[in-house]
């Protein structure tokens, strides 16, 4: 086996393509939305990996192609920094989730492409969401191939538990316990909305609190004891 110094790896297979990670905010949004959300989802599980526009070396070959999906998760392998995920480095373990966002860049011969790579090394289930039209494709792995899945209404992916709701005016996409993907602006407000509430419930105990002292003053001033009564 021949043994390629580190050096000449990074200039062999590095970490950048040059090219964007988005071509518009639309596209943007719904990258950041998966990644965030898929992290939160898997934050407790030190050996899931979940990454955005990352480049996957699939093999340790200068004449197989390299591909970034825009988000990526692989069951099997830790969290932590990485400039590229080689997989010859990663226990052989491919990225078993994959999701693309098309922009109108995007052409037919390009995504048909990305999914003759993902179904040749591995992939398990491959989502693909064009924001503009707002439509929703997906495939899972039967055997050597990826089969277009039919109906994604409900569809509840076999790796995420995360269900898929394609409706209008866009998808929704659905914790296994139920609660929805949110941006982080909304999942902000969500959070300071709940520390009102739990501060408007402090507020009200403390002013219960304040009453039940102002009536016990008020009893034993009246020369009745608050515990001898019923």
């Amino acid at each position: 086996m021949v043994t390629i110094p580190l050096t000449d790896l990074d200039q062999l297979f590095p970490d950048s393509d040059g090219k964007p990670m988005s071509d518009n905010t639309e596209q943007f949004r719904w990258i950041v939305l998966l990644k965030e959300n898929l992290e939160i989802l898997f934050a407790n599980d030190p050996l899931v990996f979940v990454a955005g526009d990352l480049l996957w070396y699939p093999e340790l070959s200068t004449l197989v192609p390299s591909v970034a999906p825009d988000v990526m998760v692989v069951f099997g392998r830790p969290k932590g920094r990485r400039g590229s995920y080689r997989q010859w480095q990663e226990e052989n373990i491919p990225p078993q989730v994959v999701f693309e966002i098309t922009s109108p860049s995007n052409t037919s011969a390009e995504m048909t492409r990305k999914l003759e790579f993902y179904q040749c090394y591995g992939v398990e289930e491959y989502y693909l969401y064009d924001p503009d039209r707002n439509r929703l494709q997906g495939w899972l792995r039967q055997g050597s191939e990826l089969s277009e899945i039919t109906d994604l209404h409900g569809w509840i992916s076999p790796r995420l538990g995360i269900c898929f709701q394609p409706g209008e005016p866009e998808l929704e996409i659905y914790y296994p316990e139920g609660k929805q993907f949110l941006s982080s602006v909304k999942l902000s407000q969500r959070a300071d909305q709940a520390e009102q509430q739990v501060e408007r419930e402090k507020q009200r105990a403390e002013e219960a609190e304040q009453r039940l002292d102002q009536l016990t003053a008020y009893l034993r001033s009246q020369g009745i004891n608050p515990e001898d009564l019923p």
